[in-house]
């Protein structure tokens, strides 16, 4: 599925990510939300940076993913305008150069952008595999009268698949947007 991504042209994956993101912004979930955890692309991943340049003037506030230094495999968000210092972590991936002490954590959101490799109909997600989303959001299997933060998947219509296994410690995501859909489930 990640090869499947990247063979998309440049051109091709910027109409798509302007797609996804026309879509994403007629989302009601997305409307109401104020505190939106977003990402930077990697590896071919839908190019949300157009949408995180408007998030302010629309009175939004974004985040990006931030490793947990301290525990594996978990992330923070850290606050994020278009021009501010970005540091790659470990793997290549930039994130806000901030003081830890202006991270939140995720249950502080009303919606996180998600990332991912391929879902299917039910919205479920298939990751990269590190599961640090699934760690970071394991609260909201715990914690099933919490609402926030909401989670949409942002993939290309072509990382669809028809079925994915179902594991104890994935956490369901709301629905997913793609270029040609809006798929809500939750």
């Amino acid at each position: 599925m990640r090869a499947r991504r990247r063979l998309l042209s440049d051109t091709d994956r910027r109409h798509r990510s302007r797609a996804i993101i026309g879509n994403l912004k007629r989302s009601r979930l997305f409307r109401c939300a104020t505190r939106i955890a977003c990402y930077l692309p990697n590896d071919g991943e839908a190019n949300l940076t157009p949408l995180i340049r408007q998030l302010n003037g629309w009175g939004k506030q974004c985040f990006l993913p931030v490793l947990d230094t301290l525990r594996p495999r978990r992330l923070w968000f850290a606050p994020y305008d278009c021009g501010d210092r970005l540091i790659d972590n470990r793997y290549g991936i930039p994130e806000p150069a901030l003081a830890a002490r202006e991270y939140v954590a995720a249950w502080h959101l009303d919606l996180i952008l998600v990332p991912l490799v391929a879902f299917d109909d039910d919205a479920n997600r298939l990751g990269m595999g590190g599961g640090y989303y699934d760690r970071t959001l394991a609260f909201r299997r715990r914690r099933t009268h919490w609402h926030r933060p909401r989670l949409l998947g942002i993939a290309f219509e072509c990382q669809r698949v028809d079925t994915l296994p179902v594991r104890p410690w994935d956490i369901p995501l709301n629905g997913v947007i793609t270029e040609t859909r809006t798929l809500l489930v939750r």
